[in-house]
């Protein structure tokens, strides 16, 4: 099994970890799941963590072959139109996005939006392979976070984000519109299925006990270790674990921030009369209010 270079690079404001993925022979890479930076409080954006991917490209002499973003992110901007500005490379998600562009053009009341994925090059299907140099990729559709979730096979390694996360950490959280928790357990299970020697690749470390952030596990370790996983080892306990953990979450602070950027492929909306970019706020669209 073809082993790629993984390079990872973690953002302590979202807790999010991006991946620069080469093949060591070609220098051929794909980027997966990068962060434009956002600060909500006083409305600023900003490419720190984007640079960082490109400086790391640069200084390894790596050509960018992909932008890929496994799902559309709740807790921080996609900066993968950025990075096509940049790179020239092609950006692509899982084909079901359409789903969620429709779910969410409602919730905004974005009757303009395109809701066919055509903000991104390509969309790919269930069980749709590529290459990124010579290592052949393959696409899993892994629903349950969102309708769109997808996971990268690249090589020996997998690039799961919002399913399990670390094994200290457990799982993915499922209330989201769209988010299932027995479609979790499917995508789970699938994950799973894989060899055990898989690397697996989260998108978020949260630090359980202010740890030192972690990103790599193999599907054994996950099997042994996962506290969820472990826990609750039948379906009907993991939903019933699942969704009541979910129904006492507070919906992440950026969701509504977030979400009209990247169903729109890491696009800012257009500037108004003015030369101002303003972002669209729904009052009263989600559950789960944090009001203690």
């Amino acid at each position: 099994m073809a082993r790629p270079d993984v390079a990872a690079f973690f953002d302590p404001r979202t807790w999010s970890v991006q991946y620069v993925v080469s093949d060591p022979r070609t220098r051929k890479c794909a980027i997966i799941d990068p962060v434009l930076d956002f600060d909500e409080k006083s409305g600023a954006t900003a490419t720190a963590n984007a640079d960082k991917l490109l400086d790391f490209v640069r200084e390894q002499d790596l050509e960018v072959q992909w932008v890929l973003d496994t799902h559309p992110h709740a807790d921080h901007f996609s900066a993968a139109s950025y990075l096509k500005a940049k790179t020239g490379a092609p950006t692509a998600i899982g084909s079901r996005i359409v789903d969620v562009q429709k779910l969410w053009a409602g919730i905004y009341n974005w009757p303009d939006l395109r809701t066919d994925g055509s903000q991104w090059d390509r969309l790919f299907d269930k069980g749709e392979t590529f290459a990124i140099g010579d290592i052949k990729t393959g696409v899993m559709f892994s629903p349950g976070h969102t309708l769109a979730s997808v996971t990268y096979v690249v090589g020996d390694s997998a690039f799961v984000h919002d399913t399990v996360f670390m094994p200290d950490s457990g799982t993915a959280r499922t209330d989201f519109p769209g988010g299932s928790a027995n479609a979790l357990w499917s995508t789970i299970q699938d994950i799973m299925a894989l060899p055990g020697d898989t690397r697996i690749f989260v998108g978020h470390d949260y630090q359980p006990g202010g740890r030192t952030p972690l990103w790599e596990s193999t599907v054994a370790a996950q099997k042994s270790q996962n506290i969820h996983l472990t826990r609750y080892a039948r379906e009907e306990e993991f939903v019933a674990f699942r969704n009541e953990r979910d129904a006492t979450l507070p919906m992440p602070k950026l969701i509504l921030h977030a979400l009209q950027i990247n169903i729109n492929g890491g696009r800012l909306p257009e500037p108004e009369a003015n030369g101002q970019r303003y972002l669209k706020f729904p009052l009263d669209a989600l559950n789960g209010a944090a009001w203690g």
